[in-house]
């Protein structure tokens, strides 16, 4: 009642001509607005706040009074005016800033990045694979430019609401409370972010500290790559794997150092994602453990190198790259084959390119000649074919071996020295071709003679343009009884 009776002296109380009236009967002290009573203070009143009832009626008259005055001055028209024109204003202030930011990303920052484009972003390579090129890497970094942009124009409109909210009395409580949705995250985020910064400081001291012992290691790395420092039993080729080992060993031990103080380390969310991805690895990466493993233990057993002419399985080529978990090779024909590591460490590797080291390479071929040739004849033959190919290491000379004897012919086995292990296919071409022409020009058939009674009538297996002058293929010969 006593609500309803205010709101009524509220709306129509004007203070240069009014006035609230306060009298006390006796029993009770009543507070009157023109011929009705607004609210009476009795005994009861006076007995809970400890003052007499007309002094607690005269505090009652005094707080309303100053709170019509109040009330008439927010609502007068020169206050709305006034409020209207500070809403327009902000309206204003809105549209201006909208535009600006618009301007601003669109005609400065957005060209600013592009004119970045091959300076700034150069891309995503792994190594020699290039995984993002500039192109979508400038084309992301716009786009985040746009999401910001996105994001400064609706925090603007977010604060400019509550703003005009609280330029009118009756919705500052909504102002203050939407004010209160932005401003008490960021009390939080600053107060957590205040309370951090012991642990932060812990964790800034301790990747110093990683950071110039990995410097360091990596300086000792280079040196000994470069052969500058040396090591009993120590190659240059293990330095590098050997850093990257050791970083990975200090990186681990450093992330268990710091990890008591990340924040919600101590989470049960936190652990469960980390066993869970734990879980995970353990499921996923057993073959690529294998493969790293091997890696590691192929880079100390030292069995290639990069440019090294080898053969693992039925594959043969150079090396043309290592990574811990495969072997990449080009064969003679141009072919990029990769090896997993574990294939390459479960199968027989041959090193050609050792062999330069040892003398040179043998390169070996076999013939097979009938029992009816002279077996001197042929080994010169061989000899000499060896003598007139090209990439050949003559200081050592070529021999033959007679690897077995069959039942209708010999096998003669050439062997010769080269030290250009990565040219076997054209040393073997051109050698077979001056096998050719040597038998040929001696008149000696190369084929296994599995003939029967009728080669007789067969003319020799040697082109036509290098048979002997006026040779006649046989005929058949006949005898008659």
């Amino acid at each position: 009642m006593i609500t309803e009776r205010l709101q009524y002296v509220y709306k129509s109380f004007y203070p240069k001509t009014d006035t609230l009236a306060l009298l006390d009967n006796g029993q009770v002290a009543e507070l009157y607005y023109k011929d009705r009573i607004i609210l009476s203070v009795t005994e009861l009143d006076e007995l809970w706040n400890e003052q007499p009832r007309i002094q607690i009626a005269r505090e009652y008259q005094s707080l309303i009074v100053e709170d019509i005055l109040r009330y008439k001055k927010d609502t007068s028209i020169l206050k709305k005016l006034r409020a209207i024109g500070l809403v327009m204003l902000v309206i204003l202030l809105q549209v201006a800033g909208i535009k600006w930011i618009n301007y601003l990303f669109r005609g400065r920052v957005n060209r600013f990045l592009m004119n970045k484009r091959g300076v700034w972003f150069k891309g995503i390579h792994f190594r020699k694979l290039e995984i993002i090129d500039e192109n979508r890497v400038t084309t992301a970094v716009i786009f985040m430019a746009r999401m910001l942009r996105f994001f400064s124009v609706a925090l603007l409109l977010y604060i400019s609401i509550p703003v005009i909210f609280s330029i009118f009395p009756p919705t500052r409580r909504i102002a203050e409370t939407l004010f209160g949705y932005l401003v008490s995250p960021l009390k939080v985020i600053a107060k957590s972010v205040l309370g951090y910064i012991p642990e932060l400081m812990t964790i800034v001291v301790i990747v110093v500290i990683t950071r110039y012992v990995l410097k360091f290691l990596r300086f000792v790395a280079s040196e000994l790559e470069a052969g500058k420092i040396n090591l009993p039993g120590f190659y240059p080729d293990w330095a590098k794997p050997s850093y990257n080992i050791i970083r990975v060993l200090i990186l681990a031990f450093m992330f268990i150092v710091i990890f008591p103080y990340l924040p919600g380390s101590d989470s049960p969310v936190f652990k469960g994602v980390s066993v869970f991805i734990g879980v995970v690895f353990s499921l996923g990466s057993s073959s690529i453990i294998g493969n790293m493993v091997a890696g590691l233990v192929i880079t100390y057993m030292r069995p290639f190198k990069i440019g090294d002419r080898i053969k693992i399985g039925d594959v043969t080529g150079n090396v043309v790259e290592k990574t811990p978990f495969v072997t990449r090779i080009r064969t003679p024909k141009k072919e990029f084959i990769t090896i997993p590591n574990s294939n390459v460490l479960s199968s027989n590797v041959i090193n050609y390119s050792n062999s330069k080291l040892q003398g040179g390479l043998v390169v070996y071929t076999t013939v097979t000649i009938g029992y009816d040739v002279p077996w001197r004849k042929v080994h010169q033959l061989l000899i000499n074919a060896a003598k007139k190919t090209s990439n050949l290491n003559l200081s050592i000379a070529p021999y033959v071996l007679q690897t077995s004897l069959d039942d209708f012919y010999v096998s003669y086995q050439l062997n010769a020295h080269t030290n250009e292990p990565d040219k076997q296919p054209l040393i073997y071409s051109e050698l077979h071709q001056n096998i050719q022409d040597g038998f040929n020009e001696a008149g000696i058939e190369i084929m296994s003679p599995h003939y029967r009674a009728a080669r007789d009538g067969n003319a020799m297996a040697i082109p036509r343009e290098q048979w002997p002058e006026g040779y006649q293929p046989p005929g058949f010969k006949i005898n008659q009884e």
